[in-house]
């Protein structure tokens, strides 16, 4: 609660302030007013929206802002959606638009223009996010390429190892643990072993030891095969080991 007789200092008065908090405390909207001539330009220009923005997601981001909310009072141009103009700005310095021209800063419809790099930047995303995995691919092959088409069976029980990055997180899935975060584990080899077709356990193998680091079921259980899927990896080590020497 605030008492609602006020009684303004001249250089409080000067910002043109209106009484009105904008959902912020007192002593804050008052210290940002008296300190930063760009928030009293905010509020002289009627852009308290923008102004109550930033106050409530980090004011040090009006830094980023700044050149085009010049251009948006110059242009006579009113905010709105507050929110909604910070996202597409920060859209368009994604993409390296000018930041300066008002052609861009000021949208006539900023709804369906932010919509469309919105779209255009999910796009963006993804395409980065592919090329890392296209990239985890990459490095994944060139350490453990060797091992590619290595399978063992006691006729009942298969054992096969993972060979890419999307192998071992769709294991991972698939059978609820967190083997899919092995992937970039250079002394790991992941084998999966299956019966008819169906996941049973994951093996993690130490390369360098030669050595069955952990064998997991589905969530992190261990399977009535569980002692002889280790047995089975065990007494096929020689063959990763002929893999590595190779």
């Amino acid at each position: 609660m605030v008492y609602p007789r006020q009684k303004l200092i001249p250089e409080l008065k000067r910002t043109e302030y209106k009484k009105r908090l904008y959902g912020q405390k007192p002593l804050d909207l008052f210290r940002i007013l008296l300190t930063d001539s760009k928030a009293e330009t905010l509020m002289k220009t009627g852009n308290t929206k923008l102004l109550k923005h930033l106050m409530d997601n980090g004011w040090q981001k009006i830094e980023s802002y700044w050149p085009s909310i010049r251009i948006i009072i110059r242009n006579g141009y009113k905010i709105k959606d507050a929110t909604m103009w910070c996202d597409y700005i920060d859209f368009l310095r994604f993409f390296g638009k000018d930041l300066h021209n008002a052609k861009y800063v000021c949208p006539a419809d900023l709804k369906k223009d932010h919509d469309h790099y919105m779209t255009k930047k999910a796009k963006a995303d993804a395409q980065i996010a592919l090329e890392k995995q296209l990239q985890k691919e990459v490095d994944f092959r060139a350490i453990k390429a060797k091992f590619f088409g290595l399978m063992f069976s006691d006729g009942r029980i298969s054992v096969r190892v993972l060979e890419s990055v999307q192998e071992i997180v769709a294991e991972g899935k698939a059978m609820h643990h967190c083997v899919g975060s092995y992937a970039s584990k250079e002394d790991s080899l992941i084998l999966s072993a299956i019966i008819d077709g169906k996941r049973i356990e994951t093996i993690e193998v130490s390369i360098s030891k030669l050595k069955v680091i952990q064998c997991r079921g589905v969530c992190n259980k261990n399977t009535k095969h569980h002692r002889k899927i280790i047995s089975l990896v065990e007494n096929n080590m020689p063959l990763i080991e002929q893999r590595l020497a190779a």
